[in-house]
């Protein structure tokens, strides 16, 4: 039996403790938390009361008896998918972060989280850190970057491409990174001027100042890959023209409401709308060594994580700053 302390959300926006005590089954690990990054899916589940957070990194302190890939005192990063079967066709085919019995954040096993000082996942789900690479940046990565890293290698998306990122916060500031070190030939929309040096800095190659439903600039070169990492609530309709032919569209944020598809216009040009979750295990791996490799971090903000210091992060990424991750650190 391990017992540990959790962080719920509560329909007030206030963040409660409370204390977790579960067996430890053959095949999973009991991690210690110690970093845990801050998504804008954390501030949609809030009001559910379930355990926050799927960015984490901790130590592993247990082990089940059927654990051979991780050995306690590991660092590892613990991210959306809580559990897998391991077994069936798209975990065989390195899709296992759609498992036929996968348990991921917000549906089920809410009783575990990053937002903790302890958590019980899958060992086949954790991935390791690589050594000398910052807790504090690995974490970001487990949700953010993954969803990102996941687009750009699994899609058709070649070194030269133009790749346009419309939104510079805590997904699109690492999409701009990650494409940018892959060779792409980076393009950011963003609603307003104030962020241009900030998005050539780290690697842009143009910027557009351009928010959804806006007509497209006069003489645009359209790109083939267009990553949403803004507002969940697009109008499609004005970003077709900014998109090329047998080009790409990835809506990369959540949003619980329906979404508007012209389906005529997409059709007509053959572009695509692509839909993507996070990582699967062999990618989350690949991410983490690219970006120590590369010495790829996220911007960051860090905060406290207890009560307060959850609360507070929440509420500066609501409203809306926080430059550009925010990571809660264990004192």
């Amino acid at each position: 039996m391990v017992s540990y302390k959790v962080f719920r959300g509560t329909p007030e926006g206030k963040i409660v403790s409370d204390t977790v005590e579960r067996e430890l089954q053959d095949h999973e690990v009991f991690i210690e938390t110690t970093h845990s990054g801050v998504c804008g899916t954390d501030k949609l589940y809030q009001p559910s009361g379930i355990v926050l957070g799927h960015e984490g990194v901790g130590v592993i302190r247990e082990v089940g008896s059927s654990v051979k890939n991780v050995k306690v005192g590991d660092r590892v990063g613990f991210g959306y998918t809580h559990q897998i079967c391991g077994s069936c066709d798209n975990c065989c085919t390195d899709l296992d972060q759609y498992c036929r019995e996968r348990q991921i954040y917000g549906f089920s096993d809410t009783d575990n989280g990053s937002f903790s000082y302890g958590a019980v996942w899958d060992s086949k789900t954790v991935a390791p850190i690589p050594d000398g690479y910052d807790s504090a940046d690995a974490a970001p990565l487990l949700c953010a970057g993954a969803t990102v890293y996941t687009v750009l290698t699994k899609y058709g998306l070649r070194s030269q491409d133009r790749v346009g990122v419309m939104g510079i916060g805590g997904l699109g500031h690492l999409a701009i990174k990650l494409a940018a070190a892959k060779g792409a030939h980076v393009v950011v929309f963003s609603s307003s001027e104030s962020k241009r040096q900030e998005a050539l800095d780290y690697g842009a190659s143009e910027f557009i100042v351009f928010k959804s439903g806006d007509e497209a600039p006069e003489e645009f070169k359209p790109v083939k890959h267009l990553l949403l990492c803004g507002s969940a609530n697009v109008d499609y309709s004005s970003l077709v023209p900014l998109v090329d032919t047998d080009g790409v569209i990835y809506p990369l944020t959540a949003a619980l409401e329906s979404t508007p598809v012209p389906l005529t216009s997409l059709s007509l040009k053959g572009i695509r709308v692509q839909g993507s979750l996070v990582s699967s295990r062999d990618s989350l791996r690949k991410l983490l060594d690219f970006a120590a490799r590369k010495n790829i971090k996220p911007t960051i903000m860090t905060y406290p994580l207890n009560e307060a210091g959850i609360e507070k992060a929440l509420h500066d990424l609501k409203e809306g700053k926080v430059r550009y991750r925010a990571v809660l650190v264990k004192e």
